[in-house]
């Protein structure tokens, strides 16, 4: 049964978005090339090329000594750097007063310096304290490449390298194909290519399981190609960091403090959930109103969606804290960094000086960091003979600008209510983050893409906004083959549900159970509870309409409720919600003798459970 892709799964492409939008405007002129002429002379000090635009002024003179490599065509000054940091202020503004997002916050660095740190709006509408650049936020997706220069600062010992066997210190691990198994190293792990789908072990993350038993479920996942595929995997990246810290007979949260949070002095950031708690200025994570309050729609609801709240999408009034918070420790190296923009700054400003920290002091080998920002497999692959090629190092998105130029980039995007970004250019030893404490709908991304334009062309070259919002608009829609299915009016009536109870088991999944609801302790992940065994909202009191005891499918090692509404014959409905399952979801489950095919947890065709017998 094919079953959309996960919520997970789209909001991975989203760091891959930069290489794959168009980057130069699409006028009526767009496809006219440029006429230039090289005129070759001879010198005292040699042969020189000087290359003149046909009309227009000379093109600017590389730099003595640089690369052939590292030239570009578009001269940037000071001045006009001076300009795009000065329109930071105004970009934000625009963008939360737009978007309605609650708060931000922002950096941006330059020539070995911070030279600016700004809070937008609030960290809670419910208190409406308000955002600095010392307010922590969760850093969802960025924490990878912050865990990529772990990695690469304690190469720097000898005992580890990127080329290391994850096996070699982690020698339980495997994957399905052996031969990758022996092979997969920490830099495959934290480059995304050892064959694992994406977000795999997302969906177990979902359903309550811990670290340990994720990493140990990977192996029951089918592998794309070893080596020359990408899948954004956190679980992966977090198995490489697992064998990193297990080499260095340390937790990760520890080693990350002493090799670079402690020697740059961050000293607001962590990789424990718990410390991020315990933080009194701290970001809380939003989500839409509408996505929050209607969830998956009422049971008998067939839109499987809501609409935009009342208040307008620019409106703060749109917004509401997330109801659970997020809690990332299982992939904490992947997605568990909390930090602030003035933390972020100071890091950045590491990475642009080659690994050297504020003192001068080598933070990072440079070696280890260049191998992590240098393209190691192909994440976005051009979709047409013009597109530029996106690619990926060790735990960085890597790019070119428009202008011709590197750049190094992040997302971060937590559907329970966290967006974050990151973007580098070497070239211009410029750097800028932006940290947000709502759901991803593109703003850091427009931020962070409007300023790179400032600062490249002293002008906006995209509608970045309408692009990002575009790309972004996917994750709040719901997934599942009934997402947009009609229940039939006159169904089939449902097996007897004496054939339906009992254990099931797959090796991924492990058990899950159906049973009888028992009351207000089988609430459903929509957060809907009952007092009674009935489904609530609906006219289907049993497994089949109007007859017998309502009926939950228990998941996960809490063993989760979720409430099976009859829809035909021997399928019913389920409508949970995470960050695998987002608001309006709906997938069948099928029931055939011993056999149950639960769509939405057959993403990665792990979804068939076989019936235990007592």
């Amino acid at each position: 049964m094919l079953t959309p892709p996960s919520r997970a799964a789209r909001a991975g492409r989203i760091a891959r978005l930069r290489a794959s939008l168009p980057t130069t405007p699409r006028g009526r002129d767009s496809g006219r090339v440029a006429v230039r002429r090289r005129m070759w002379s001879l010198t005292a000090g040699g042969l020189v090329l000087t290359t003149v635009a046909a009309c227009g002024a000379p093109l600017p003179k590389p730099e003595p000594g640089q690369s052939p490599a590292a030239y570009s065509g578009l001269e940037v000054g000071e001045d006009r750097i001076e300009y795009a940091i000065g329109k930071v202020t105004d970009i934000v503004e625009d963008e939360l007063e737009k978007s309605g997002v609650p708060g931000a916050s922002v950096a941006v660095v330059h020539g070995g310096e911070v030279v600016l740190a700004e809070g937008f709006g609030v960290r809670s509408t419910e208190t409406g304290e308000a955002v600095d650049a010392q307010t922590v936020f969760p850093m969802a997706s960025i924490s990878t490449p912050v865990s990529a220069t772990v990695v690469a600062a304690e190469s720097a010992r000898g005992e580890v390298s990127w080329d290391t066997p994850v096996r070699e210190y982690l020698p339980w691990f495997e994957l399905s194909d052996p031969r990758a198994s022996e092979q997969v190293t920490v830099g495959d792990m934290f480059a995304h290519r050892s064959g694992l789908p994406e977000h795999a072990g997302g969906d177990l993350e979902d359903l309550g399981y811990d670290r340990p038993a994720i990493l140990h479920g990977l192996r029951h996942l089918p592998l794309e190609q070893f080596r020359t595929s990408y899948a954004y995997a956190g679980f992966g990246l977090t198995a490489g960091a697992q064998a990193v810290a297990t080499a260095a007979e340390t937790p990760w949260d520890e080693l990350s403090r002493e090799l670079i949070f402690e020697p740059l002095g961050m000293s607001e950031s962590s990789y424990s959930y718990e410390e991020l708690g315990d933080r009194g200025n701290r970001a809380v994570g939003h989500v839409r109103a509408t996505d929050s309050d209607t969830g998956s729609g009422e049971a008998g609801d067939d839109s499987g969606s809501g609409s935009e709240p009342d208040s307008g999408p620019g409106s703060q009034a749109g917004w509401v804290p997330a109801d659970p918070a997020r809690d990332p420790d299982a992939q904490a190296p992947a997605g568990g960094l909390s930090s602030t923009a003035a933390d972020m700054a100071k890091w950045m400003t590491m990475v642009l000086a080659d690994g050297a920290g504020p003192s001068g002091q080598q933070v990072v080998p440079p070696d280890a960091l260049r191998q992590s920002l240098t393209p190691q497999v192909v994440s976005s692959p051009p979709q047409s003979g013009a597109d530029r090629t996106g690619s990926y190092g060790y735990g960085f998105d890597i790019g070119t600008s428009s202008s011709g130029r590197v750049q190094w980039s992040h997302s971060g995007a937590s559907t329970q209510g966290a967006a974050t970004a990151m973007l580098m250019m070497p070239d211009l030893d410029l750097g800028i983050v932006t940290l947000t404490n709502a759901a991803p709908i593109g703003v850091p991304e427009t931020i962070n893409a409007r300023f790179a334009d400032y600062a490249q062309y002293g002008d906006p070259a995209q509608p970045w906004g309408e692009l990002f919002a575009t790309a972004f608009a996917p994750l709040r829609a719901g997934i599942g083959d009934l997402v947009s299915a009609r229940r039939p009016e006159s169904p089939a009536a449902a097996p007897p549900v004496e054939d339906l109870l009992g254990v099931y088991r797959n090796a991924y999944f492990g058990d899950v159970e159906v049973r009888e609801a028992r009351g207000s302790g089988d609430a459903a992940e929509d957060g809907r509870e009952d007092d009674d065994d009935t489904v609530a909202g609906s006219t289907d009191t049993g497994a089949a309409a109007g007859t017998g005891p309502a009926l939950v499918l228990a998941v996960g090692p809490d063993r989760q409720a979720w409430r099976l509404e009859h829809w035909d014959g021997a399928t019913f409905a389920i409508s949970p919600e995470g960050e695998t399952w987002p608001p309006g979801s709906r997938g069948s489950v099928t029931f055939d003798g011993d056999t149950m095919a639960v769509d939405l947890l057959d993403g990665a065709g792990m979804g068939t459970f076989t019936r235990v017998e007592d």
